[in-house]
């Protein structure tokens, strides 16, 4: 007959002691059982003492998580967590190094317990932990024992981020630099770093004002995915909680070809594989690059901004080298107006009279034109050499220019989610975040056709575009990121 399901059966260890074979019933209080155990080994003052997990983890016991005791668990009893705590906070505090070092690393390993945690906090402990960060007098094994303890005090969320002075701030950030070839300081200091960002805006500025993305790129070149995982991460925090107009900086810093290709080669190229969590920074860099595109995609073309409309007859310019052509040319008015109508025409444009129309449609709204206006300046004679096959093609064999840039636009954005709000900070799971590695270019070269994937568009060869589109995937694109 088995056992009442209120009953757990386990082993009981004690330092000294052969471990205690015993059944637990999970209706009585904890303290009773507790008791129970102290008298068993004639151990007085049974509120000292608490029962924990005698694995790894070494988690306490309490009225919380007691139901989660398995049927032949080992469980040690151990002193309480108040009394633990009290005993750590005077031991950090020991003039001896090799004494304080081991009690720096009970702690770190303790702290991950939130039932010690609230105890060694109740003691301003955090405020401890600080105040030897700040006073710049351990290194080693010491500090990074401190700052691993410190990481798992707040992680349980017991402390508000805002509490902290700016000399601890300096202190960390200054850890980013100085320590780069000890991995577990490093590793720490950036953990600090990004939740100090994410969880307290009046801690974002005071951190941007001590950490530059280009201290932080040098990082981004080693061989540990734990420090690189890290540093993107913190790029990512500054990124999503700076203010637009910061945010647009730090975006041009990272369109920059040196750092997309150090990006590329040794993060996303490198030779091993990409775990959950460097792919999930990774992610969230991308959608917050490309959600930057948002407003121009919903932004429509004003037929009557002039300089919009320049930008159309820049297009021409380059297509048919009309630089030369002055605005007040001989010929009637009525002439040259013929002359742009069938330039237009050309150029592909639905709208041949006012192509400025072509751009009123969200998405993608302007940011096809900026793309088209890339290509041009960017890949000049690729442009007019489309331009041009095009424009002596039969109507049912062209591939007009304009027509299928805005369409492909409109689809990349499709694509990449460009504007929509996502969870960035969800579990990554394959298959809800895709990550394209040859989108860490710029955007607009992602319209800039090869030669094989251009035949894939001249498919439309007596073909509506429509049917065309839809056969072209995120794989057929060039690799933008050379």
């Amino acid at each position: 007959m088995p056992p009442p399901a209120d009953i757990v059966k386990v082993a009981i260890e004690w330092p000294g002691a052969f471990p205690k074979l015993m059944e637990i019933d999970q209706k009585k209080p904890l303290s009773s059982i507790i008791k129970e155990v102290c008298d068993g080994w004639s151990l007085a003052n049974h509120d000292q003492y608490a029962l924990q997990h005698a694995d790894s983890s070494n988690f306490y016991i309490t009225e919380k998580n007691r139901n989660e005791i398995k049927n032949g668990a080992i469980l040690r009893l151990t002193t309480s967590p108040a009394q633990n705590a009290q005993q750590l906070h005077e031991r950090i505090q020991s003039s001896s190094m090799d004494a304080k070092l081991e009690a720096l690393k009970d702690l770190a390993n303790y702290s991950r317990d939130v039932t010690f945690a609230q105890e060694f906090i109740n003691l301003d402990g955090i405020s401890l932990l600080t105040q030897m960060v700040e006073s710049g007098t351990d290194f080693g094994d010491m500090l990074s024992f401190t700052l691993t303890a410190f990481v798992e005090l707040m992680d349980h969320g017991i402390v508000s981020w805002d509490t902290f002075s700016v000399a601890f701030i300096k202190k960390i950030a200054s850890y980013v630099n100085k320590f780069a070839s000890d991995i577990s300081i490093l590793q720490r200091s950036l953990a600090i770093l990004e939740s100090m960002v994410l969880n307290s805006h009046d801690l974002y500025q005071k951190v941007a004002q001590e950490i530059t993305i280009g201290q932080l790129i040098p990082h981004l070149q080693g061989t540990d995915q734990e420090i690189q995982t890290y540093t993107i991460a913190v790029i990512n925090a500054l990124f999503l909680k700076a203010p637009d107009d910061k945010r647009q900086e730090m975006a041009n810093i990272l369109a920059q070809k040196q750092l997309r290709l150090i990006i590329l080669t040794h993060v996303i190229r490198a030779q091993r594989a990409i775990n959950n969590e460097m792919a999930h920074q990774l992610y969230v860099l991308q959608v917050l690059t490309f959600n930057l595109l948002e407003d121009r995609m919903m932004t429509k073309m004003d037929p009557q901004d002039q300089a919009q409309r320049d930008i159309i007859f820049e297009l021409r310019r380059i297509a048919f080298d009309a630089e030369s052509e002055p605005n007040n040319s001989s010929g009637s008015i009525e002439k040259r107006k013929s002359m742009y109508t069938r330039d237009y025409k050309k150029l592909g444009f639905i709208n041949h009279v006012n192509p400025a129309m072509d751009f009123t449609q969200t998405p993608p709204g302007m940011l096809a034109l900026d793309n088209m206006l890339y290509f041009a300046k960017h890949h000049q004679d690729a442009y007019i050499r489309i331009v041009l096959e095009n424009s002596s093609r039969e109507d049912k064999h062209e591939c007009p220019f304009g027509r299928s840039s805005i369409e492909l636009t409109k689809m990349l954005c499709e694509i990449l989610k460009v504007g929509e709000l996502r969870n960035l900070f969800q579990g990554f799971s394959a298959g809800n975040q895709d990550i394209f590695p040859f989108l860490f270019g710029p955007f607009k070269q992602c319209i800039h056709p090869s030669k094989d994937w251009h035949k894939k568009v001249l498919k439309a060869l007596a073909t509506p575009l429509a049917l065309v589109f839809p056969q072209i995937q995120v794989p057929d694109f060039p690799k933008c990121y050379d």
